[in-house]
């Protein structure tokens, strides 16, 4: 696999009164080049710490405990912070953080948003900038002439088309986004997950979608990676996993609790509630709320298992 991204070990706590909240424990995985990997899973299971890791804007009350990014090849956690930015943040790596449509400056024209990046970290001129801003609005299905809006003149999706075209504009080769389209109803979901489609293909684009709505995750992905409790439990083709052959019981839960528009089944809530990540269970993270739980699993945290080509599943169900 070509892989623009590789992710080793990757382990990153919180400081807090409590003690260490473990939000990304032992994660691994790689992205390859024109690749859309979802990560999915309820609120708290480390998927935006996750993001924030590999484009090295964590919170101040945060530290990388141990692992490894690799981005062509090259561990850029053992880069300073500067020399990261200068190399790597929005050239080679970008996000749309979450709610990020919300943030923009009420009093700068959206256009002038997008070129600013250009102005001073790109060192263009003010006009170059300007005709590039307006080449990344139409890219994302806007009129050119929206480079003169302010953000209230625009609609909630038209926002969030801004917003990613801001992202692009340094040209990176990977692009993480945060619940895009949260706060968005269905249609101008779908319309925000078809553009993202399309600029994947165009530009061979690696993306990395987070979201707690596993319906918008089989949309988009090529594989889907499930976290639980800051960790992977469950990593595969989106065929595999959200469809034919799920292997991790919370996977399973995860598909059950979808709303169906049509048939017989009705939709099933996860009992429980998630783990304490400052004092997580013993075992399986899972097991105070799997139905498939034994005694091993309250004892010995589970590894992840191979379960088919490409596809592995933390879970004791598919040890020796």
């Amino acid at each position: 696999m070509n892989e623009a991204l590789v992710v080793e070990g990757l382990r990153v706590y919180y400081r807090t009164e409590r003690g260490a909240v473990r939000a990304v424990d032992d994660v691994s995985f790689g992205l390859a080049r024109g690749e859309s990997l979802a990560i999915v899973g309820e609120s708290g299971s480390g998927k935006s710490t996750l993001g924030l890791t590999l484009i090295r804007a964590l919170p101040t009350n945060a530290s990388i405990i141990s692992g490894h990014v690799y981005i062509d090849g090259e561990d850029t956690l053992s880069l300073n912070l500067a020399d990261f930015r200068r190399r790597y943040s929005w050239r080679v790596i970008a996000m749309v953080f979450q709610g990020a449509m919300n943030s923009l400056n009420p009093v700068l024209k959206v256009g002038e948003q997008i070129a600013e990046p250009l102005i001073y970290n790109g060192g263009a001129s003010r006009e170059e900038a300007r005709r590039r801003a307006m080449e990344m609005i139409e890219l994302v299905g806007l009129p050119r002439e929206f480079y003169y809006r302010y953000p209230h003149e625009l609609s909630g999706g038209m926002r969030q088309r801004i917003v990613i075209a801001m992202s692009l504009v340094m040209n990176p080769r990977i692009l993480i986004l945060d619940e895009p389209t949260s706060a968005l109803d269905v249609t101008i979901q779908a319309q925000i997950i078809n553009l993202v489609k399309d600029l994947i293909e165009r530009f061979s684009l690696s993306v990395i979608f987070i979201t707690h709505d596993v319906s918008l995750a089989s949309d988009i992905a090529d594989r889907i990676m499930v976290m639980y409790g800051g960790q992977v439990v469950e990593l595969g083709s989106a065929e595999r996993v959200l469809g034919e052959a799920p292997k991790h019981p919370y996977t399973e839960k995860l598909l059950a609790s979808i709303p169906r528009l049509r048939g017989e089944t009705i939709p099933e809530f996860i009992p429980g509630r998630p783990p304490d990540l400052a004092s997580p269970p013993p075992g399986c993270r899972f097991h105070p709320r799997c139905p498939y739980v034994f005694d091993r699993c309250m004892r010995e945290e589970p590894p992840l298992f191979k379960v088919g080509e490409g596809h592995v599943a933390r879970c004791w169900l598919h040890g020796e």
